[in-house]
């Protein structure tokens, strides 16, 4: 195409962005950061707006195949929403106007359909074909990274990241020029200073976005079962290897230094489609689990042969917390029977015989239990809303706290408004109990009178274990949000949110914070001030905790997909 029509063009795109693909904060109805807060000020490129207007998509086409003078073929991807209609364009226009019927295209779903196929991404041809990612807009290149750690993990290489507007200098996009990956953009921010008053990001003491960790081994369990995006079984390390159970139903135990298998443990059938949920514990020289067959294992660690079984529910989905001065191993339970839904049991570690259960909760308990020593207590949350704390030695139940109104439809069900789903912290210092609930509520709780001291509201429900650092608890909620909460004052001390939804509960090591979320991203926070200090990226989700092995420095990341991946850190954290 003649260099006069390109920036003919170019011209034209400009005037349409600047027009009506760009908004300031005085102008817009409301402008909402990732925080939840509305901005008055600042402004944005709202390129979508633009994207289906036939001229300017034709503009974009054009702009795009004028600088492709290889002809090596290549296939375009892009992430939904804005890649969608870019894809589309530049496909057509090469197949109807450049003689490129060779290039074809596909599309990244922002996370894994949930039914159907379940597919990350749709269209892909050929992984083996170069890929050039295409977008509207570039900024720190966070999203872009998580797109291409998908793509990798597909088995597609990334040769060009091709975007409408990239908002900083090319410098600070060392990490994919490391990784062989070139930047390319119609328009900089600069261009646009003169018109918009804008100017690319040059922000002090900004550092390139660099993954800070390395993958040392992946393994993967067989038939990850997609549709359950929730917390499974979280992964436990001895001193050299690392156990985890999966929802094909087997228990793994994998070497640390390379993640091959030494040995694994295969459960009986799961009507449920579920398998293994429950996160091993280890006591002596057995890993005590449940699985959703109903039946509660301790296997000898070393050889993964059965020590004993016990049979006392339908399906278990909790894990297991051992009272080593008791000899006991506490887990909740599951029932298919009406109006006996959930409960809990303590079984002798050495003969796996039960000491005493308790099985009068009217919904599914799916929580897993906290054994408090100093007390000699053991205290669960159900389906129902409710915490109950009990004589670990006896089983006497010392006291029921209510966390939400109960209901025949949920009694009926199995589920409520209020489940609590997962464990609970204990502060020791104000003697509190501490957990949450679907219905958004972060409860603290007198231990001995089981009266409420205290409540934290989010805007969605708690599906992870709180976890306390000194005289805060962190949180992490299903409405995308890690909370900070002051242990004194049940108020807010920061936030941050990840972008999507949090089912990890989060861990302390040393002086750090971890989580996951569904984003594909670990990210090390400063507990103090919630400031992110280093990240390392997946390809799918991260729904469980990470673990950590002091001696080696590597940390262990499951995702949701029955993947466990070992990484080490191989830059300093920001």
């Amino acid at each position: 195409m003649p260099s006069e029509n390109i920036d003919a063009a170019k011209k034209r795109l400009k005037r349409a962005l600047e027009e009506r693909g760009f908004v300031r904060g005085s102008e817009a109805d409301r402008i909402a950061a990732t925080s939840g807060r509305i901005k008055e000020d600042g402004w944005l490129f709202d390129v979508k707006n633009i994207l289906l207007e036939p001229l300017a998509m034709k503009d974009i086409a054009d702009i795009f195949w004028d600088s492709r003078t290889d002809t090596k073929t290549f296939q375009i991807g892009g992430l939904e929403t804005a890649g969608i209609p870019i894809v589309a364009a530049l496909i057509y226009s090469g197949a109807t106007e450049h003689r490129r019927t060779d290039v074809t295209g596909f599309i990244v779903r922002k996370s894994r359909k949930k039914d159907g196929l379940m597919k990350f991404i749709e269209g892909l041809s050929d992984p083996k074909i170069p890929v050039i990612l295409v977008d509207d807009l570039i900024n720190d290149g966070s999203t872009k990274m998580r797109e291409i750690a998908v793509l990798e993990a597909h088995g597609c290489t990334v040769s060009e990241i091709w975007t409408v507007v990239r908002f900083r200098d090319m410098s600070y996009y060392k990490a994919f020029e490391e990784k062989g990956i070139r930047i390319r953009s119609i328009f900089e921010l600069n261009d646009f200073s003169e018109t918009l008053d804008t100017a690319n990001m040059k922000e002090k003491g900004a550092k390139p976005y660099k993954e800070h960790f390395k993958t040392l081994w992946k393994f993967s369990s067989m038939k990850p079962n997609l549709h359950f995006v929730i917390a499974k079984s979280d992964p436990i390390l001895d001193e050299s290897r690392v156990y985890v159970g999966s929802d094909s139903g087997t228990m793994w135990a994998l070497n640390q230094s390379d993640g091959s298998v030494a040995w694994s443990f295969k459960i009986g059938p799961q009507p449920l489609f579920k398998g293994i949920f429950s996160s091993p514990a280890i006591s002596g020289a057995m890993i005590f689990f449940g699985g959703y067959d109903g039946n509660f294992y301790a296997l000898d660690k070393d050889t993964g042969k059965k020590r004993w079984m016990c049979f006392e529910a339908d399906w278990i989905g909790s894990s297991p917390a051992i009272a080593e001065d008791l000899g006991l191993v506490f887990v909740g339970l599951e029932f298919g029977l009406f109006r006996k839904r959930g409960g809990i049991v303590a079984i002798d570690i050495k003969t796996g015989k039960k000491r005493w259960g308790f099985s009068e909760m009217p919904c599914f308990t799916h929580s897993s239990p906290l054994y408090i020593r100093r007390h000699r207590q053991v205290v669960i949350g159900s389906n129902d809303g409710a915490a109950y704390l009990f004589d670990a030695a006896t089983g006497a139940l010392v006291w029921k706290f209510d966390g939400g109104v109960l209901t025949e439809k949920a009694v009926d069900s199995g589920f409520s408004e209020y489940d609590v789903k997962e464990s609970f912290a204990y502060d020791e210092r104000r003697d509190m109990i501490i957990f949450g609930n679907t219905n958004g509520s972060l409860w603290f709780v007198d231990r001995r009178s089981g009266k409420s001291v205290g409540e934290f509201k989010a805007e969605f429900g708690f599906y992870s274990t709180p976890v306390i650092y000194k005289d805060t608890v962190l949180a992490s909620s299903v409405d995308k949000n890690l909370y900070c909460v002051g242990l004194d004052t049940f108020a807010e001390k920061w936030r941050w949110n990840a972008g999507a939804r949090i089912f990890a509960t989060p861990v302390v090591i040393g002086e750090s914070v971890y989580i996951g979320s569904n984003t594909g991203k670990l990210v090390e926070f400063d507990p103090e001030t919630g400031a992110e200090r280093s990240f390392a990226l997946f390809s799918e989700r991260i729904t469980n905790r990470v673990v950590f092995n002091p001696t080696t420095r590597r940390f262990f990341v499951p995702t949701f997909a029955n993947e466990l991946y070992c990484i080490e850190r191989i830059e300093p954290a920001a």
